[in-house]
């Protein structure tokens, strides 16, 4: 990426999530975050530029951990032919305010799995515009039959170290995360060998019990696939994998806000459950037909149907949304099931933290969004600031980068 040449910048009277009262973010010249002092306590510093905000929200862009594909291609379906819209997907996330992401593999055959991650492993240190590739979701195949939803029965496979070593081949070193049902090993020798490897273990498309999420949580497993979806329901008399997750203070569990998935009301008693991001963050489980219109798109060998966002097999069955991952952010806001801070912090802090990344702070490359709550509307819009967008120098000021489609 080409150093920027251009003066430091100050923004000034900024709110920024995870830090009390208003903030100054000090940028060098290298497009880094030099500090980020209280306004009460420092004037601004003698710079060429200054940014006032005045009082809206400045954050680092989203990180998306389970995301399928987008304008028109899926992941698992990834050949030499067509890896070069690799980076066009990346550009396009960037354009939706998406500063890294986990192309997510779901259940396949083996072959296509292993194909996409030759094509992934070699991308991934030779990636230069747009959102950055973090590594794979690798959402299955090891995932129970009766809560496999939308994943073809057929590519299911047992929860095996010989099994995972199978499907892994050469290439655990570019898996981040992967999705498993806890209770198809037995032995519990599968998750310490994946804690080994460095991969997090995500529990989902299970039917685990709150004991047997318990004794994986115990094992290493530090994260949950989309809360509610593809598990059992929370129950007074057995909380399930969910109710194990939400008391663990150690879990992560990603949920998706487009409406649909989840209903909005359990969507709050699970914020609140989870002491919102502390324990939660937020996934777009968008399929390859985000960045296009409604309409028909073919899946693997079936066919789904893309409405207002929301995609469904033939049989109904709910198969993921074409909505980017900020879309949840202002939908949560929209509701007014949590405060802003916490909405934003959701898609872009809590995503860091539960794979291990820093969030906003001193150091990290000021890859800033700037978001404006109406008191009026209820609309929460944002906009790129300060951003080293592909190959071009850093542009000081404020860069809209809203694709005209989506209402943000």
């Amino acid at each position: 990426m080409t150093q920027a040449t251009q003066n430091p910048v100050d923004i000034i009277n900024a709110r920024v999530p995870g830090y009390k009262d208003l903030q100054m973010l000090l940028v060098n010249q290298e497009g880094i975050i030099e500090q980020i002092l209280p306004m009460v306590t420092t004037e601004a510093h003698s710079r060429a530029s200054i940014i006032d905000v005045a009082g809206d929200w400045i954050s680092l862009g989203g990180v998306d951990l389970q995301i399928n594909g987008a304008l028109g291609l899926a992941f698992p379906d990834l050949t030499a032919e067509n890896a070069h819209l690799l980076a066009k997907i990346s550009q396009f996330l960037w354009d939706v305010g998406v500063d890294g992401f986990l192309p997510t593999l779901v259940t396949t055959s083996v072959e296509k799995i292993q194909r996409s991650l030759a094509i992934l492993a070699e991308v991934l240190p030779n990636q230069q515009a747009g959102a950055k590739i973090l590594g794979v979701h690798l959402e299955g195949p090891f995932l129970n039959f009766q809560k496999r939803g939308a994943h073809p029965a057929e590519y299911l496979l047992p929860l095996t170290i010989d099994q995972i070593k199978r499907v892994l081949s050469n290439y655990a070193h570019v898996v981040k995360v992967i999705t498993l049902a806890p209770e198809l090993d037995p032995t519990g020798e599968v998750i310490p060998y994946l804690r080994s490897l460095g991969i997090t273990v995500s529990l989902g498309h299970s039917q685990a019990t709150a004991a047997q999420a318990q004794r994986a949580f115990d094992e290493g497993a530090t994260m949950v696939t989309h809360a509610f979806n593809a598990m059992p329901a929370l129950h007074h008399r057995e909380p399930g994998l969910l109710g194990a997750a939400i008391t663990h203070p150690n879990v992560m569990c990603g949920f998706i806000a487009d409406g649909q998935h989840v209903s909005p009301t359990m969507l709050q008693i699970l914020l609140r459950a989870s002491y919102q991001e502390k324990g939660l963050f937020l996934v777009s489980d968008a399929l390859s037909p985000l960045g296009l219109p409604d309409g028909v798109y073919p899946w693997d060998t079936r066919q789904i149907e893309v409405k207002n966002g929301t995609a469904r097999l033939p049989d109904g069955t709910l198969s993921g949304t074409t909505l980017p991952l900020l879309v949840g952010v202002q939908n949560l806001a929209k509701w007014g099931i949590c405060d802003v801070e916490s909405a934003i912090a959701l898609a872009t802090n809590a995503p860091r933290k539960a794979i291990g990344l820093p969030v906003i702070a001193k150091s990290q490359p000021a890859n800033l969004l700037r978001w404006h709550w109406d008191e009026n509307t209820k609309e929460l819009t944002w906009q790129r600031v300060l951003t080293k967008a592909a190959e071009s120098p850093l542009a000081w000021g404020v860069r809209d980068s809203r694709p005209a489609a989506i209402n943000c």
